[in-house]
């Protein structure tokens, strides 16, 4: 016993000044000394059981910490997803900070409510480039379809030319109907032309790749869906909105299908004399 105590004195000594875990490891072999069993091979990760129990009880303990952990990221990413779509929402009564060039589309300018639309590179169906600045500074009524429609779509070019017709012959008002297509794969340029000029040749049409055609309507949100019919034909499922845009290229309504002729140019016109008074 005389040998044992300046050797546990010593051991616990140089172990305590190594680490809390190397003391974790002198504090059972003391133990197990006294006891009259020696250990000199015990694991300090297992300090109080077996190498199989210890096992359990860390992977229990990682779990634990998993789980938060699992939920928390995929809430962080919901997050990331929802700032990502609405980042471009501007509170009523607050200024866009847009730094848009050329006739002061979106710079620094008050709106009602979140901003819908950008910038757009299409083309017209006499094969020339339009942007969003080309048509900056008149009111527009856009329309995003396709000329393959079978019922809504033309119902809705319809109502827009006689809207647009009413508003210019009874209330002097100039109005610029632009159709924007969702189905750029068939709807050519010339393709295009030939359709809108059966309903109203003041009509601008604007197609263009698909990839500028997707990120045009994800602006604006637009929902449209292919949807495949017999053979290689198809269908576009879409919401059909009519938006009326301000000289500033400022969404300010969204007209849905169940306006008719009298009444779209009766609300359109609401809101441009709304804005000169």
């Amino acid at each position: 016993m005389v040998r044992v105590k300046p050797l546990l004195f010593s051991e616990d000594f140089f172990l305590f000044r190594s680490g809390p875990s190397k003391r974790i490891q002198s504090f059972n072999y003391s133990k197990s000394t006294r006891q009259g069993h020696e250990m000199p091979d015990a694991n300090p990760l297992f300090p109080l059981g077996g190498g199989g129990g210890g096992t359990q009880a860390s992977s229990r303990s990682r779990a634990r910490y998993a789980v938060p952990a699992i939920v928390l990221g995929f809430a962080g990413f919901i997050t990331f997803l929802h700032y990502n779509d609405e980042r471009r929402a501007v509170p009523k009564g607050q200024t866009s900070t847009s730094s848009n060039s050329g006739c002061g589309c979106g710079s620094n300018t008050t709106v009602k409510g979140p901003i819908i639309g950008g910038p757009f590179t299409l083309m017209s169906t006499e094969n020339k480039i339009v942007t969003e600045k080309d048509v900056c500074g008149k009111w527009i009524l856009l329309y995003f379809g396709y000329s393959f429609s079978p019922d809504v779509g033309p119902e809705q070019l319809k109502m827009m030319s006689k809207a647009v017709d009413k508003l210019e012959s009874k209330h002097n008002q100039n109005i610029l109907p632009v159709f924007v297509t969702l189905d750029p794969q068939r709807d050519s340029p010339s393709h295009l032309r030939a359709y809108l000029k059966e309903f109203d040749s003041r009509i601008l049409g604007l197609t263009g790749a698909a990839s500028a055609m997707r990120q045009m309507a994800q602006e604006y949100r637009v929902y449209f869906k292919k949807v495949q019919e017999d053979g290689d034909d198809y269908l576009v499922d879409t919401s059909h909105n009519m938006y009326l845009l301000n000289p500033k290229m400022e969404v300010v309504r969204c007209f849905g299908v169940e306006y008719n002729p009298d009444e779209l140019s009766q609300e359109v016109l609401k809101e441009v004399t709304s804005v000169s008074q």
